[in-house]
């Protein structure tokens, strides 16, 4: 059998291999199944080996989406094969070498969970691929910089699992923007605007050119100089770029590049007075940072648009983009303003306040990041916009927690109750640290039913004399009244015939508890003792959720994590 004919099974076995084993063909699995289907070809195993490692190695070096279609095109797999399903990312287009990636916060305030989409997908493709991550933090506006931001970024990133290869602040890179508009406005492709913002915009709705648009590139250089120099004001004197004046886009038209502003800069001072725009400054990095793939929303899409006339004029290989759809996150404050807004006006507690959307606040409940990771490569780089899902969410963070926390009594807005009769002299209370982890041991608690135990009122309400209730874990009482109930015994068959089964705590052995709520409302009451040295975990009250637990002066302060 000529070697050509043999080519067209081994390419089928080893895109299959290969699609089963994150995209990477076995030498080995593939000389095995070809040996297998083709028992005559073992006699000439030394010419035909070269011919399988050749294809391969061709396999190899396709990405995930050319592997798969490829195997559509060639027939699909053989019958008799399961290609496993993919997990995870969807492939990425167009990698042809080292794939480098970048996020770019701006230092306005701590990140949140919006922010954390980008972070993290760009953080699993070069995981995928053994990329290059870039840290690359955005400060070229002065007015939207909180100084702290700086240090919490990074802080916040590590929380998240995130691996920076390198951290890049732009306004370290200001005479590199700088040297680029000038090039711009050599080469004609740029012009400096002293008309008032006003004029200009709507001579460029018009479809109109200014009167400064046109003139040859001396004289825009001289005014480049007049603008660094500080012959003009903030407002006064503006570097735009030239696109298509007549484009049927409002926004692609000409764009600002370069503006002039007195603000001081947290890190510069007052060294420079002119700063580079947004779609300037991140076109130019891209560029010169070696980014081969740009993931963003599709709120950026006119950005895209605008920035790919810097990479024209430059004669700049674009990267790949890839625009994913909108996030609507309601129900947690997500306006970093707004944020800084209430805190300083003391409705908020702090960054951390748990009706905030920062990733502080979400830490500070007990969220994990490995849950907030899962929920972000569920949806993935998808156009379509959605809404953010915080029950999915909390069910990812509940399948981490739930194994590790430790249960306890909670008895909120609590009561007491004495217990009478043979036997209450000395009750002891037996329940497990974890019902599904009896190795962890249990919880035990004497109670001298004349000392009685505190409950929850609202578990008492609609019971008259004579209901029979359940002290979970401990015992069955029948009332007598609201306060004073008889110790009827240990039988669980109350709880078939109806009977309440309520949580209690020791009269004396508890702790004061205080439970900060999502929607900024306290829960106060109290919780078993044995709580005591759970101080940064997450344990569950029972009946009430998983709560994450601080301790302040004998006191547990906790923060509702979610059912």
């Amino acid at each position: 059998m000529p070697d050509k004919d043999i080519k067209p099974t081994v390419e089928r076995y080893a895109l299959e291999n290969a699609l089963s084993h994150d995209g990477k063909a076995d030498l080995k699995a593939v000389m095995n199944k070809v040996m297998g289907d083709m028992p005559e070809l073992k006699s000439r195993a030394k010419e035909i080996v070269p011919v399988i490692r050749a294809v391969v190695d061709g396999v190899n070096k396709l990405d995930r989406a050319a592997q798969e279609k490829r195997l559509a095109d060639i027939g699909g797999p053989f019958e008799h094969v399961k290609v496993e399903a993919r997990t995870g990312l969807p492939p990425l287009d167009n990698v042809k070498g080292k794939v480098v990636m970048r996020f770019a916060p701006g230092p306005s305030g701590p990140l949140h969970i919006g922010n954390t989409r980008a972070a993290i997908l760009n953080d699993e493709y070069c995981k995928m691929y053994k990329g290059t991550f870039i840290n690359r933090i955005e400060d070229t506006d002065p007015d939207r910089i909180m100084p702290e931001a700086y240090d919490w970024i990074p802080q916040d990133l590590e929380w998240l699992g995130i691996k920076i290869d390198k951290t890049v602040i732009q306004s370290d890179r200001f005479e590199l923007y700088f040297e680029h508009a000038k090039r711009l406005l050599e080469m004609g492709h740029a012009y400096v605007c002293t008309c008032k913002p006003e004029v200009w915009r709507e001579l460029k709705n018009q479809k109109k050119a200014c009167q400064h648009r046109d003139r040859p590139p001396s004289d825009q250089l001289n005014e480049w100089d007049k603008m660094r120099s500080g012959a003009y004001g903030q407002e006064e004197a503006g570097v735009i770029v030239k696109t298509d004046i007549a484009h049927p886009n409002p926004a692609i038209r000409d764009w600002p590049a370069v503006r002039i502003c007195d603000t001081p800069h947290p890190r510069l001072g007052t060294k420079y007075r002119i700063y580079p725009l947004m779609n300037f400054s991140v076109a130019v990095d891209d560029r010169l940072l070696g980014l081969t793939h740009v993931l963003r929303g599709k709120d950026h899409l006119n950005n895209t648009y605008r920035q790919e006339y810097l990479y024209k004029y430059f004669s700049w290989e674009m990267p790949e983009y890839i625009h994913y759809g909108r996030v609507a996150i309601e129900g947690l404050e997500l306006s970093k303003s707004k944020m800084k807004a209430g805190i300083d006006e003391g409705r908020y507690k702090g960054w951390d306040d748990p009706r905030l959307g920062s990733i502080r606040a979400l830490a500070k409940r007990g969220i994990e990041p490995e849950a907030i990771r899962k929920y972000w490569v569920q949806v993935g780089p998808k156009q379509v916009d959605i809404e953010f899902s915080w029950t999915t969410l909390f069910a990812y963070n509940k399948d981490i927690v739930d194994p590790k926390a430790n249960r306890y009594f909670f008895v909120e807005g609590p009561k007491h109750i004495r217990i009478e009769g043979k036997g209450s002299e000395s009750l002891e209370g037996h329940a497990p640290l974890h019902v599904n982890d009896p190795a962890r041991g249990v919880r035990k608690v004497l109670v001298n039913g004349k000392d009685g135990v505190l409950v929850q009122a609202a578990d008492l309400e609609g019971l008259g004399a004579e209901a029979i209730v359940r002290l979970k874990d401990l015992g069955n009482i029948k009332l007598k009244t609201d306060a004073v109930g008889e110790y009827i015994g240990n039988d669980l068959s109350v709880l078939k015939a109806g009977a309440r089964n309520i949580q209690w705590v020791h009269p004396t052995d508890n702790l004061e508890t205080v439970i900060h709520m999502p929607d900024g409302t306290d829960v106060l009451g109290r919780c078993e003792a044995l709580t005591k040295g759970s101080a940064g975990k997450v344990v569950q009250f029972e009946r009430f959720g998983f709560v994450r637990i601080e301790e302040h002066g004998g006191k547990i302060v906790g923060w509702f994590t979610h059912k």
